[in-house]
């Protein structure tokens, strides 16, 4: 690891459990010299294995998720390894912040999430020590329907976290627009967008590239015909079930077959009742290949020529920034929460409105009216993601730290 410089400024991180998306951008933090980074985990549970409810199938991450950064995991309380409100819950926090065996106590805690007694637990260990507290989180307007009564506790909710956070870093625009509703115009804010290792998927999907023509063998695809592909959980609100049935609408005529290919990656709760609707098309170009692990995903974006996410209220969508990284047009519903950062409209793909099948069909048929335009669409994604990146959410953090710390350079 980096040495750090002896005033270097101490942050403390404060997670649920180690993230397969998290723990390259905790790497790069722990490069700069002036930043002091330690992680304390809630639960171990993603690194031991489990079975992801989403996904349907038992998970272990083929990344390293604790490699290259200083971490430690709190004690157990509770941790039923699934998340919730109340679980993982652990306690120790406040010792730590306080510094142990020594130690000088931490600059500043950075807390991952509002809505679980963890979080809270920490902002008011941090509270009650003098210490500064940053958050960052993934919550959005696009709202689920909540009564006035839940309303009304939400804004009260807020009206106490204000006083428990000292500056917010967004992830995106949506993002900011939510802490401006719940937290105030004057709660300072720190854009930290939501990204992935770019370096990583870009390498990854240049070595794909080698044998892309094996792969192609095996899932039996004419390298002449382009490819749809829909990669994430088979979960009722991703909607896959529309981009099916969009397919489906791509033939040219009864018993045709589209041109395209449809690949589904991807495992979850919906994929029998996917494959009894795609059997029922009476298509031949549909094909179901199961959940895949991370650093197998760029293989199956070097196939695409299009990647498709018709998913209803996304808060994000990570999946995005990985495919524009393997220069790959997406067509996206306007429930993504990515789409305002990331996709524009006829520029790095399209966007329809959220379950309008003939705006999806109408989309897809936009990227892929020529090679050329899926082609150019893909190499604009990949321009803009490379302004998306780790080293963003470097000088968000420092803007962060320095404005409640009063120390640090901001760049």
């Amino acid at each position: 690891m980096t040495t750090k410089r002896a005033n270097a400024v101490r942050v403390a991180y404060l997670v649920s459990h180690p993230i397969q998306y998290q723990a390259p951008l905790l790497r790069r933090v722990s490069q700069e010299p002036d930043l002091d980074l330690k992680v304390f985990f809630a639960s171990d549970f993603s690194v031991r294995g489990y079975r992801d409810a989403g996904f349907g199938v038992d998970v272990k991450w083929d990344v390293p998720l604790l490699d290259g950064y200083q971490y430690e995991f709190l004690p157990a309380i509770r941790d039923s390894g699934k998340l919730s409100v109340m679980s993982p819950l652990s306690r120790g926090i406040f010792e730590r912040l306080r510094g142990r065996n020594g130690e000088r106590p931490f600059d500043v805690l950075w807390v991952h999430g509002y809505a679980t007694a963890n979080a809270l637990h920490g902002m008011i260990a941090a509270k009650a020590l003098g210490i500064p507290v940053l958050l960052r989180a993934e919550s959005w307007l696009g709202d689920r329907v909540r009564s006035g009564s839940k309303l009304a506790a939400k804004k009260g909710f807020f009206r106490v976290l204000r006083h428990l956070v000292d500056a917010v870093m967004p992830i995106g625009t949506l993002n900011e627009a939510y802490w401006r509703r719940y937290l105030g115009e004057d709660m300072p804010m720190f854009r930290m967008p939501y990204a992935v290792d770019n370096q990583y998927f870009q390498q990854r999907s240049a070595e794909a590239r080698k044998d892309r023509g094996a792969l192609q063998a095996e899932l039996d695809l004419d390298p002449t015909r382009p490819v749809i592909l829909f990669a994430s959980k088979l979960q009722e609100r991703k909607n896959c079930a529309d981009l099916v049935a969009a397919y489906a609408k791509m033939s040219p005529g009864a018993g045709i077959e589209p041109l395209p290919y449809l690949l589904v990656v991807g495992d979850g709760e919906q994929r029998a009742a996917l494959e009894r609707q795609a059997a029922a098309t009476g298509l031949g170009s549909i094909r179901f290949l199961g959940f895949k692990n991370q650093s197998e995903l760029p293989k199956f974006f070097d196939l695409a020529s299009v990647f498709a996410l018709p998913s209803r209220h996304e808060p994000w969508g990570l999946i995005v920034n990985e495919v524009m990284n393997a220069g790959l047009a997406s067509v996206i519903s306007d429930d993504v929460g990515c789409q305002p950062d990331l996709v524009t409209d006829g520029v790095e793909g399209c966007v329809f409105r959220t379950g309008d099948v003939d705006a999806l069909t109408h989309a897809l048929r936009r990227v892929l009216a020529t090679p050329v335009t899926a082609r150019t669409m893909g190499e604009n994604a990949l321009a803009r993601i490379n302004q998306w990146g780790f080293e963003e959410d470097i000088t968000g953090l420092r803007r962060a730290v320095a404005h409640v710390t009063g120390r640090l350079r901001e760049s």
